[in-house]
């Protein structure tokens, strides 16, 4: 897919532009900016970058009331590939988005804590057994697959053991990156070792910062306008992430099992009436000193503590807690009961 020269080329070819006598000049290089893009359409069919060129160019066709036919430009000598990055906004889903559409993205909220309890994109709630890998998503652009092991021994109920992310290859923007957290092992970096999307113009795209050393981790990936959260909290992992409603929804027919998009299967799912190793009363005052709020969450940490009889569940439904606070976007969609 060479969507990058045609940006660069109409980057090229428009930046001199200057003044009220610029229109049938910038006409004339949107109209070889479609015909590079159409030329390339059969490489670039599933390419995010191309389908937002392409949908671009139709927005300033009409914004400057330009005609389809008519002369074109020629193509200018290409400079830096990052000068048609900042101009295009390729690498910064959101900034492009507004962009063409006028408004902000739409955005999903999914997370995945404790026994697991897996809230989803349709802000349904399962608790899960699930023992063994499942995917949390498996789109286009990500892949997320969760490992779990039983809680206790004997004990039908599981915990995430180990997270598998990988942001696929975009190649305007990043290099594909795998990342891996284990139990003690909450790493601030790729499996490569790097902290960014590789050595693309667009790498900076893609980062990790350490918000709690070996605990908690936030990805932000803004090629694909999305953002994960990584957490440690006593002997299990959780994870949450806030993505643009348009990539949520990037996958096909055969990618139809992601814990995200359509919960637990129904043959994986458990009541959630507590049974265990701690009194129901002494989990439930545990639980209201950090989630005074009886909400699903916390109804997920009584179940957790009551069946692992650890109190550190109670920082798991907490950090979920936190995640969707600040991933969210409708506060009133926080709290589910």
């Amino acid at each position: 897919c060479k969507i990058l020269r045609c940006n660069s080329e109409f980057v090229a070819a428009t930046l001199p532009l200057r003044g009220p006598g610029r229109g049938p000049a910038f006409c004339s290089a949107l109209r070889s900016y479609s015909r590079c893009t159409r030329r390339t359409a059969r490489t670039c069919r599933g390419d995010l970058a191309f389908h937002s060129a392409v949908h671009g160019i139709e927005d300033l066709m009409i914004q400057h009331n330009c005609s389809r036919e008519g002369p074109t430009a020629a193509p200018q000598p290409r400079g830096p590939p990052a000068r048609g990055f900042e101009a295009l906004d390729v690498c910064d889903y959101e900034r492009r988005f507004v962009r063409e559409h006028g408004r902000p993205p739409a955005f999903r909220h999914c997370a995945a804590f404790g026994d697991p309890h897996i809230r989803t994109f349709q802000h349904d709630f399962h608790t899960c057994r699930v023992q063994g890998s499942w995917p949390l998503l498996d789109n286009h652009y990500l892949f997320v697959q969760a490992t779990s092991s039983p809680v206790a021994e004997g004990s039908n109920a599981t915990v995430t053991s180990k997270l598998t992310i990988i942001f696929k290859n975009m190649k305007e923007c990043i290099d594909q990156k795998v990342y891996q957290a284990e139990l003690d092992n909450v790493p601030a970096a790729f499996q490569d070792g790097s902290v960014d999307g590789g050595s693309r113009p667009g790498g900076a795209s893609l980062a990790i910062r350490e918000r709690s050393p070996g605990r908690h981790v936030e990805i932000r990936a803004r090629h694909i306008g999305t953002t994960i959260a990584v957490r440690q909290a006593g002997r299990q992992l959780s994870f949450s992430i806030r993505a643009a409603e348009e990539v949520a929804g990037a996958f096909s027919a055969e990618q139809d099992l992601q814990l995200c998009v359509g919960g637990c299967p129904r043959g994986q799912r458990l009541s959630r009436s507590p049974r265990g190793r701690l009194a129901a009363e002494e989990a439930r005052a545990l639980c209201r000193q950090t989630l005074p709020v009886e909400d699903l969450y916390f109804h997920s940490c009584v179940f957790d503590v009551v069946t692992s009889g650890d109190a550190s569940f109670t920082m798991a439904a907490r950090g979920a807690l936190e995640d969707a606070r600040v991933f969210l976007p409708d506060a009133e969609k926080i709290h589910i009961f």
